[in-house]
């Protein structure tokens, strides 16, 4: 009897150790210097410790450092991380180390990028991207009014990868213009004569300056820049007041984050599209500890592993018929 009873309390105490085994779970952004990734971390690491989860975070050098990715979906492999969250810096090339962690029993969820195809993480909590673009087009065409049909349009992309939150925001934006795309995965594949061209930024200030310097050369006359995001959308505006174009630009973007939602109360930004990293964040920390606790993976009230975790249009300039917050109200809610 006395063996008997030594041999259940082993077992109980090995069910609640299991119990409270500690939780592995890995951050991945594309940097670590983006403001958006910057909060995107806070969340991540907020809903962590509230949830007793164990997490580590890494980042690329730049937007586009896919080996610095690859090298920490294969150390979160190593360390038996039960779930992993990453902002994926290209949505194809990722694909091969993805599926050796899935296969090593780890949840992978993007955060604000696609996967392509999606299927390749098991979901993703991120802005419908498609529809940030339509929003600050709609915008961008209701200010120039009648003069939209002679814009001359700049477009400040990601990089060259054309990965999917490059090419949905771009193309998303050119519907909204009312301007019709061939091939929404193909940027530059257009041929209206308003577009200028594309070039591409890394996502940062200084790629933004550039890009839009380059674009100038092509037409000193343009009069609309779409920017991937607000940090290139501060770029594009630096040279635009070097050639005191500043005040007769309209200058759109997504992000949404406090430092742009201040650009658009200060007129460098027109009009932005809000996005919500902190949301994204937590609720994939969540569905890590649920699948880490019970074997559940997300799945939405269609049965999707699409969460679409909000878009918000943010100017001080609103337009009959597109819902919009003031840069004041937008700073109240940036970034939540």
């Amino acid at each position: 009897m006395k063996k008997l009873m030594t041999i259940s309390a082993l077992a109980l105490a090995s069910v609640a150790g299991a119990a409270h085994a500690e939780i592995n779970a890995c951050l991945i952004t594309k940097t670590d210097t983006n403001p958006f990734f910057v909060k995107m971390k806070e969340g991540a690491t907020a809903a962590a410790e509230a949830n007793g989860i164990n997490l580590s975070t890494y980042a690329g050098k730049i937007d586009g450092d896919v080996e610095s990715q690859v090298a920490a979906v294969e150390t979160c492999i190593a360390s038996g991380a039960k779930g992993i969250l990453i902002t994926p810096t290209d949505s194809r090339a990722l694909t091969p180390v993805i599926t050796q962690a899935r296969d090593a029993g780890a949840l992978v969820i993007a955060l604000d990028t696609p996967f392509e195809p999606a299927n390749v993480a098991d979901a993703t909590f991120a802005t419908d991207n498609f529809k940030a673009g339509v929003l600050i087009g709609q915008w961008a065409a209701a200010k120039l009014g009648d003069e939209a049909a002679n814009a001359k349009i700049a477009l400040l992309d990601l990089n060259a990868s054309e990965i999917s939150v490059d090419y949905l925001r771009d193309g998303g934006f050119l519907q909204g213009f009312g301007i019709d795309i061939k091939d929404p995965t193909d940027i530059g594949d257009e041929d209206d004569p308003r577009i200028v061209g594309h070039d591409v930024t890394n996502g940062n200030e200084e790629g933004g300056r550039t890009a839009m310097e380059n674009l100038l050369q092509i037409d000193p006359g343009i009069n609309v820049v779409y920017t991937i995001n607000e940090p290139a959308a501060a770029g594009a505006y630096e040279a635009l007041r070097s050639v005191g174009r500043e005040d007769d630009v309209l200058v759109v973007s997504v992000d949404g984050g406090c430092p742009g939602v201040q650009n658009v109360g200060e007129g460098v930004i027109g009009a932005t599209s809000m996005q919500f990293p902190l949301r994204m964040a937590s609720l994939g920390i969540d569905a890590i500890k649920a699948w880490a606790e019970n074997g559940t993976k997300p799945a939405n009230t269609e049965g999707l592993d699409f969460f679409n975790t909000g878009v918000e249009l943010i100017t001080d300039a609103p337009v009959d018929g597109i819902p919009s917050l003031s840069s004041a109200d937008g700073l109240k809610k940036c970034w939540g």
